[in-house]
C-alpha cells in the first residue's frame, strides 16, 4: 500500500511539475490575445518566434524585458489569425528544432481564454504545446458491475504505432477536441472509432465532471482539461478497435487497474482519470489513504 500511494503521489507531482520547484514557469512569458492570456511561451519557442516579428510581436515591460507575448494586431480575424499562425508553425516544422512537430496530425485545436469562449485562431494539434495552449480532451471509463457485484473496467492498449505514448495503457475511448467539435460529439466520434461503441450506447455515459494539470516535457507545455464521463456497458459488450490506435482491450477488476496505475504502464493522464473514477467509486478514500487530499487537489489544478 505504501509503495502505491508513493508512486501515485509521484504520477499526480509529474502532471503537475510546471507549478514545481525547478520548471521553467518563472521565465516563461503569458501569451496574449486580445489582451487576455491563452497561454505560455518558453524562453525557447520565445527566441524563435522572434523571427517571425510580423505575426508575433513581444511586448517589452518597464524593464526593458520581454512582458508578454501577442499577436500582431493587423491580424484581428479568426481566419486570418489561424492562417498566419500555421504559416509560422508549418515553417519551424522544416526547421525541425521542435521535436513536437515531427508528429505531426493535420488536427486543428482550438485556442481560447477559457471553454465557454469563442477561440481566438485554431492551430495544429502538435503545435499547441509551443504556445503553451489548453488542450481539452473526452476520456470514457467503461466498467460493468458483474452478477456477484463485482466491478471490472475495460482498459485499451495504445498501439504501438501511436505518435505519443505507443504502446501504453489508455481507457477504453479517450480523445481530443478539435475545433468545432463538441464533447458529446467527440464521445460518440471517439466510442465508435476506438472500440465499436453504437451511438445509442454511448450517449448514456453519463458526465463526471473533469480532471485538470499542467506538466511540461522536452516538447513543450501542456494545460490540459479532460472531461470525464463513465459509461456502464453490458456485460457481454466486447470493444473492438476500428481506426488502428488500439492494438488491445484488457477487461480487469479493479484491483488489478489500480495496482496498474502505479505503474509506467499506464499513459500518465488516464492513470488520472482511472484515479479519479477510483475516488468517485470509493476504491480510495481519505480514510485509508494518506495522500487523498494530494490526489483530489493534483487531478484539479489551475491552469493559465
Amino acid at each position: 500500500m505504501a509503495f502505491w500511494s508513493e508512486a501515485i503521489l509521484s504520477l499526480v507531482h509529474k502532471l503537475n511539475n510546471f507549478s514545481r520547484p525547478g520548471s521553467c514557469k518563472s521565465l516563461c512569458k503569458p501569451f496574449l490575445v486580445d489582451d487576455v492570456q491563452v497561454g505560455y511561451i518558453s524562453p525557447k519557442v520565445a527566441s524563435y518566434l522572434k523571427s517571425y516579428s510580423d505575426i508575433f510581436v513581444m511586448v517589452p515591460g518597464t524593464s526593458g524585458e520581454i512582458s508578454h507575448v501577442t499577436l500582431a494586431p493587423e491580424l484581428k480575424t479568426f481566419t486570418e489569425r489561424s492562417q498566419k499562425v500555421a504559416e509560422v508553425m508549418n515553417s519551424l516544422r522544416l526547421k525541425d528544432v521542435f521535436s513536437t512537430l515531427r508528429g505531426w496530425r493535420n488536427e486543428m485545436y482550438p485556442v481560447m481564454a477559457s471553454f465557454d469562449t469563442k477561440p481566438s485562431f485554431m492551430m495544429e494539434r502538435s503545435a499547441t504545446c509551443l504556445l503553451g495552449t489548453v488542450q481539452y480532451g473526452v476520456h470514457v471509463n467503461g466498467y460493468f458491475v458483474d452478477e456477484n457485484g463485482k466491478m471490472f473496467m475495460w482498459i485499451a492498449r495504445r498501439s504501438s504505432t501511436k505518435q505519443t505514448w505507443p504502446g501504453k495503457l489508455d481507457q477504453i475511448v479517450a480523445g481530443g477536441i478539435t475545433c468545432g467539435e463538441g464533447i458529446q460529439e467527440t464521445l460518440i466520434r471517439e466510442c465508435a472509432e476506438e472500440a465499436s461503441i453504437p451511438e445509442e450506447l454511448s450517449k448514456a455515459a453519463s458526465s463526471a465532471g473533469c480532471v485538470s494539470y499542467f506538466f511540461e516535457d522536452e516538447r513543450g507545455l501542456f494545460p490540459e482539461v479532460q472531461f470525464v464521463c463513465d459509461l456502464k456497458l453490458p456485460r457481454d459488450f466486447q470493444p473492438i478497435n476500428s481506426d488502428g490506435e488500439v492494438s488491445e482491450f484488457y477487461c480487469w477488476p479493479m484491483e488489478k487497474v489500480k495496482e496498474k496505475i502505479a505503474t509506467d504502464e499506464f499513459k500518465p493522464n488516464c492513470a488520472l482519470v482511472v484515479l479519479d473514477f477510483m475516488v468517485r467509486h470509493g476504491f480510495v478514500t481519505p480514510d485509508c489513504e494518506p495522500h487523498f487530499v494530494d490526489f483530489v487537489v493534483g487531478s484539479h489544478s489551475s491552469l493559465l
